[in-house]
């Protein structure tokens, strides 16, 4: 039987157009095989009916924000804000990356990655190592305590600290597990963005197995989602420099807004960023 391309799928924000195209030459420049690499552009989605989530849209269209840094103009002008729940969200793709499993037809596996992040391994490693049937999906399990002190981050939205963050800026999907099931499209739209950040789908499958049998099922949501190593979401400015990343993420922002509203707050962040300039620099 003919075997899949392996696929990414990526967050696009017309704001990180650069970053996004970074990402994808990285993934292809380290790649030992043939991979896919698709960007999910919500405007898009939204035209394809898959998406219609209501939302207080700040300058997405715009290639950057008006307005100084720090400014309340500035705040205002770039901040979104979800309609479902009146939170804060950064992205286009905050809430549209829980359709991946949706776009790949339910079927076999499919990565998912925020655009702020460039690999520094071969992606294919990923769909070779981390496959167990069992799991739902595998991600990084962070606890990223930074976010609890910091007010704000990339063009200067707000710091939103939540349960499990960052566990869905990388997410390996099982798309055809059964616990997806208990997700569907209208829920990407609809749910408040921390039902789909803690991944609480899987929380209601394990619910309705145990009420289904005493045994052979899995005690809780958290239970079907499998576990990758930290290098493949390594976090500037909280992961650890003794880690070799394999993926690194630029979650407060990243150097394509160096020396304006983002500076590396330790040396290993500061290498990343120089790598991720060079890197640039070969598709510019």
């Amino acid at each position: 039987m003919k075997k899949d391309i392996p696929t990414i799928y990526v967050g696009y924000d017309p704001r990180e157009d650069e970053p996004y195209k970074v990402l994808k030459h990285t993934a292809e420049k380290h790649a030992s095989g043939p991979l896919n690499v698709y960007p999910i552009k919500q405007n898009l989605l939204r035209r394809m009916g898959l998406y219609r989530r209501a939302w207080q849209l700040g300058s997405s269209l715009l290639p950057s924000p008006s307005g100084n840094p720090g400014s309340d103009s500035f705040i205002n002008d770039i901040q979104h804000r979800d309609e479902i729940d009146g939170r804060p969200f950064s992205t286009d793709f905050s809430f549209s990356r829980f359709l991946t499993p949706f776009l790949h037809r339910l079927e076999g596996w499919a990565l998912f990655m925020d655009c702020d992040m460039y690999f520094r391994s071969d992606p294919l490693e990923l769909f070779e190592k981390y496959q167990d049937p069992k799991y739902a999906l595998y991600c990084v399990k962070h606890y990223h305590s930074q976010a609890k002190n910091e007010k704000r981050k990339m063009y200067g939205n707000e710091q939103f600290y939540y349960e499990r963050k960052n566990w869905s800026s990388v997410m390996m999907f099982n798309c055809e597990h059964e616990a997806h099931k208990f997700l569907t499209v209208d829920d990407v739209s609809t749910k408040p963005g921390r039902w789909l950040h803690r991944m609480q789908w899987l929380d209601n499958y394990a619910e309705y197995q145990l009420g289904e049998s005493d045994s052979n099922f899995l005690a809780s949501g958290e239970d079907y989602i499998g576990e990758l190593s930290e290098e493949w979401n390594w976090l500037d400015g909280h992961s650890s420099a003794d880690i070799c990343a394999k993926n690194v993420h630029f979650t407060r922002g990243g150097p394509w807004f160096w020396g304006q509203i983002w500076e590396p707050i330790d040396q290993q962040s500061e290498i990343y960023a120089k790598e991720w300039e060079a890197l640039a620099e070969e598709i510019a």
